[in-house]
């Protein structure tokens, strides 16, 4: 008996090849086969608070606001002679700045909850700290200055840079006093919230709450 052309042969097995998926097919819509799922079909994973929180905490450290800051400082030394003839009086205005940020890297899983329905997210956050003040020296200057002989004499000698040192040292603390004094850390509250609204409402968020150290932002 003669052999089939290969040709014919690759047909006959293709249409047996189909027959059997249009039976397996009517056999699972009838629900005799489990269901035959599609290799081809796309699925959604939807994931809230662990891929959120690597949101948050990608952002580090968020730098909320920044002051710029003058003070007037008053540098006095004494000693047991005179002041015309030993010590120094030198008021120098202090022009510096500093920064309020909140820091994100340390945030935990229970920092982060979203409601069921995805519909609403409470955020716990640390409270705003304040950077150390810096002190622009090019707009920092002595306003005034009084020294008695003796120390004019040494800091012509030396140069006295300790003393220069000690104005600048006091001027940035006093930035620094001034910076927690003022409503900095509030506004870097207020900025951060905002911020987070904004970034959780454009993920589909409708109820965002923000808190910082246990208190509700503003």
């Amino acid at each position: 008996m003669a052999r089939r052309p290969m040709g014919e042969r690759l047909t006959r097995l293709a249409a047996a090849a189909a027959g059997a998926l249009v039976v397996l097919l009517v056999l699972s819509a009838v629900h005799l086969l489990p269901l035959l799922h599609n290799p081809f079909a796309e699925s959604t994973t939807v994931r809230s608070e662990p891929a959120l929180l690597k949101s948050i905490t990608a952002l580090s450290r968020y730098e909320a606001a920044s002051g710029s800051f003058q003070v007037l400082v008053d540098v006095t030394t004494r000693s047991s002679l005179p002041q015309f003839l030993e010590g120094s009086q030198t008021l120098f205005v202090g022009v510096g700045t500093d920064i309020a940020y909140v820091d994100f890297s340390q945030l935990k899983s229970q920092a982060i909850t979203v409601s069921a329905d995805r519909t609403a997210v409470a955020v716990a956050l640390p409270k705003p700290q304040l950077e150390p003040a810096v002190l622009d020296v090019s707009r920092s200057y002595v306003a005034a200055q009084q020294q008695g002989l003796f120390t004019r004499i040494e800091n012509f000698f030396s140069g006295n840079p300790d003393n220069q040192q000690q104005v600048y040292a006091a001027a940035q603390q006093q930035i620094q006093a001034a910076a927690q004094q003022s409503p900095l850390l509030t506004e870097a509250q207020k900025n951060t919230a905002q911020m987070l609204d904004g970034m959780l409402a454009s993920l589909g968020f409708r109820h965002i709450t923000v808190t910082f150290g246990g208190a509700p932002a503003s």
